[in-house]
Order: structure tokens, then C-alpha cells, then sequence
């Protein structure tokens, strides 16, 4: 299969998992392992640049309220909602986002190479996330979220360095575990990861090839990024996370099966 055709593929995948709680690197690791397609390691950072935009021009509206509101409380005392909210982003960023990169610096990408970890995380996430958010109430919407509420979600991403647990789906299992309403956390959960995966893109950018390849990769992971948000974001006004675990621990399974078969 041609690269560019594989990029297209990836960057759909990418679109469809990350913001999604069912793990973008799990599917990115596992897609080129069944295929057996050689990937850069760098192509899974680019994939989410796509997904960064996608948030970006999304939450436009709410990036630019936030921003302003965080100067206003800053420098002229002005205190509201987004300036509050803006900051509490800024903190929560920064736990996870040291923890993981420490983690990825020490670990790597090495995890990402054992389907049975990324069987076994897709797996236990899952069941996680469907007895919360099943057992969980959704007592707080996001215009009230506490700063307990916004730093605990942060710090839960750190452990979204394990392939298979999702920064999405830890995240939203978090604010679900801490009584914020499925749409909510969705949509925190979504503004959270743009500062680490526009930091990891920073980070990694020195190793991007500028090819064909790469820029149809981003352009599929950005369109279908801007439809999965859309979906989500409504789908969650009434449904709940449940199909979405039921699909993890059905992967999980058969990853395990595959890897049983290829022994």
C-alpha cells in the first residue's frame, strides 16, 4: 500500500479515536503492527496536530473568551467565568503534562510495541469507565466546575502515556468519577488537550518530514476530527459512555486473540 494512502487511512483513524475515549495511540500502534506497515514515530504527533486543529477552530469562540478573560483577571482585576476557567486550564496542564513527559522520556514509545499492554489497558479502562459513568451522578455542568474538579482531570491525563488508556477516555472517566455531566466533561476534556498535544508537537516538530504523506495525514485527522467533536458533543446530551467501553474491551479481546494466532 502506497504511503500516501496509508497516511490517509492513519489520519482517519487518528480523527476517529482521539476524541474518542477508546485511545488514538492504542489504534495507531495496532493498525500499522496487523498490516505490518513501518511508520515514523514522529507520524503519530503530526496525526494529532490534525485533531489540534480540528479542537482549535471548533472552540474558536471559546479560546478567545478564555484568553481575553485570563488576561482581564490578570492585569485589570476584571474576575469572570472564562478568566477563572483559563487558568484553571493552565494549572491542570501542567501536572500531567510534566508527569507524562517525564514518563515518555524515560519509557518512550516503548510500550506502544506490546499489544498485550495496549490489550490489557483498552480493557480496563473500559470496565472503569462504564461503572462511572453508570454509578456516577452529573450533579456539576462546566460553567460550575471547582478547581478540585478541573485539577484532578488534569492530572489524570499523565497516565495517557500508557497506550490503550486514552487521554480522552481517562480524562472523562475523571470528570465523570467527580460528578461532571457527560457533555461537560466532554467538551473540558477536549479543551485540556490542546495545550499538551500543541506542546508535543513543539517538542517533536524537529522530526516531521514534510511530504505528501504528511500533510494528507493532518488534512484526514482535521476533517474528521471537526465531525467526531460535533458527534460527541451531541450524542452525549442523552447517551452515555457505554458504547464506547463496550467497544474497548471488544478490541482488547481481540488484539489478545490476534496476538494468541501470530504466536
Amino acid at each position: 500500500m502506497s504511503e500516501i494512502l496509508q497516511a490517509l487511512v492513519l489520519g482517519i483513524v487518528q480523527g476517529l479515536t482521539e476524541l474518542l475515549p477508546i485511545s488514538s495511540s492504542a489504534h495507531l500502534n495496532l493498525v500499522p503492527w496487523i498490516f505490518k506497515w513501518q511508520i515514523p514515530e514522529s507520524f503519530d504527533v503530526a496525526l494529532h496536530f490534525g485533531t489540534l486543529l480540528a479542537i482549535v477552530i471548533f472552540f474558536f469562540k471559546d479560546w478567545l473568551k478564555l484568553i481575553e478573560g485570563g488576561y482581564k483577571q490578570v492585569v485589570k482585576k476584571e474576575k469572570s467565568f472564562e478568566g477563572k476557567m483559563f487558568w484553571y486550564l493552565v494549572i491542570a496542564t501542567i501536572p500531567g503534562g510534566a508527569i507524562g513527559f517525564l514518563l515518555d522520556h524515560f519509557v518512550g514509545d516503548s510500550l506502544g510495541k506490546m499489544p498485550l499492554v495496549i490489550a490489557s489497558a483498552l480493557i480496563v479502562m473500559g470496565i472503569i469507565l462504564y461503572f462511572v459513568d453508570k454509578k456516577s451522578p452529573a450533579n456539576t455542568d462546566y460553567e460550575h466546575m471547582t478547581f478540585k474538579q478541573t485539577f484532578l482531570v488534569g492530572l489524570s491525563q499523565a497516565l495517557a502515556f500508557i497506550p490503550g488508556v486514552s487521554r480522552s477516555g481517562v480524562t472523562m472517566t475523571t470528570g465523570r468519577l467527580m460528578g461532571v455531566d457527560r457533555e461537560s466533561t466532554a467538551k473540558y476534556t477536549f479543551l485540556l488537550s490542546t495545550p499538551i498535544v500543541f506542546g508535543a508537537t513543539l517538542y517533536k516538530f524537529k522530526d516531521f518530514v514534510f511530504n505528501i504523506p504528511f500533510f494528507v495525514g493532518i488534512f484526514a485527522s482535521f476533517i474528521v476530527g471537526i465531525i467526531v467533536i460535533k458527534f460527541l458533543l451531541d450524542y452525549l446530551k442523552k447517551g452515555s459512555f457505554k458504547i464506547f467501553a463496550i467497544y474497548r474491551v471488544i478490541l482488547g479481546l481481540f488484539i489478545i486473540g490476534l496476538y494468541i494466532f501470530r504466536i
